[in-house]
């Protein structure tokens, strides 16, 4: 299964202090109250207005503290497309539905979750059984009989959250929905930050981080940004395969390879018990990781290439 090297330990910022409890308590509550409000409003089904599910999508961030930033080009508001971001936290759902109101693509693991599992199973939300790969052409061929029917469908490609820092490959499959269906790709990109300072990683849900875990530390933390970036829609036919179709549309590039950031991440984790290194240490710590990381494949990839057994080990 996809997977991200990014772990709550080493990625995510401590943010929030004592003070700011009754207003995460509060933030919270509002949260739930709009997420009833929504399951109580889903058996009306298409009869809601667009305009008012994007508005109720962005009141949901709001409610959480978090300021809502869009900006770039307007999606296709009719007929089938496919929707498609980077994925770092449970905020990423609203924010692209705010983008434009879509049947969205989750993992089934989502359906047993507390008041949101209830309300993507009543709003539409196509599942996926990671587990089984069997069940991928299936869960394709139902992507693109919604696109064909004029829906939009909203997919995180990487499958599999990161936490901001860096960003993971787009898979294939769904993009071959796309193409089935002959509809045009909306990218987005998604990130955010704390007010107009550098990016943050408290609204990731990363590794073993619980969805409680994660709401908390979002509604604990203060000035928090979400940046919206809709890009260029790629039309239908514009490419002839997946392949090709997945690298166009992966919005925004990771600033440092995978194994980089895996680096990064474990000098960044404490040294000792209760224990935690300075940013300058950490940073001269995770070069020398990394370091040690590209002369190791170099050195790997020689012997391969002299056909030595070492390169095996």
């Amino acid at each position: 299964m996809p997977s991200a090297p990014c772990t709550p330990g080493a990625c995510i910022e401590q943010t929030g202090s004592a003070t700011a409890v009754p207003r995460a308590v509060a933030r919270i509550a509002a949260v739930v109250v709009l997420m009833l409000v929504g399951i109580a409003l889903t058996p009306l089904g298409g009869r809601i207005p667009a305009e008012w599910v994007r508005r109720w999508c962005r009141l949901i961030v709001r409610a959480a503290g978090v300021r809502v930033r869009v900006t770039g080009a307007a999606a296709p508001a009719i007929g089938g497309v496919l929707l498609v971001a980077n994925h770092i936290s449970w905020l990423d759902i609203p924010l692209l539905a705010a983008v434009r109101p879509a049947r969205m693509l989750a993992k089934s693991d989502i359906r047993d979750w507390p008041v949101a599992g209830p309300l993507a199973a009543r709003g539409g939300v196509l599942f996926i059984d990671r587990n089984r790969l069997r069940a991928l052409p299936d869960t394709v061929s139902r992507i693109a009989g919604a696109l064909r029917s004029g829906q939009a469908v909203g997919v995180f490609p990487e499958g599999s959250t990161w936490c901001g820092r860096a960003q993971g490959p787009f898979r294939r499959a769904v993009f071959q929905a796309a193409l089935d269906a002959e509809v045009p790709v909306q990218p987005v990109h998604l990130g955010y930050r704390v007010a107009d300072g550098p990016a943050s990683t408290a609204p990731a849900f990363i590794g073993e981080d619980s969805l409680l875990a994660s709401v908390w530390r979002v509604a604990m933390t203060r000035g928090l940004v979400a940046e919206v970036e809709v890009r260029e829609t790629i039309p239908a036919g514009a490419h002839p395969d997946r392949r090709s179709l997945a690298r166009a549309a992966q919005p925004g590039a990771t600033d440092r390879p995978d194994w980089t950031h895996a680096a990064l991440a474990a000098a960044a984790r404490p040294t000792g018990p209760g224990r935690r290194e300075t940013p300058g240490a950490v940073r001269r710590r995770g070069i020398a990781v990394a370091f040690a990381e590209v002369t190791g494949r170099t050195r790997t990839a020689a012997a391969r290439a002299a056909g030595s057994p070492a390169a095996d080990a």
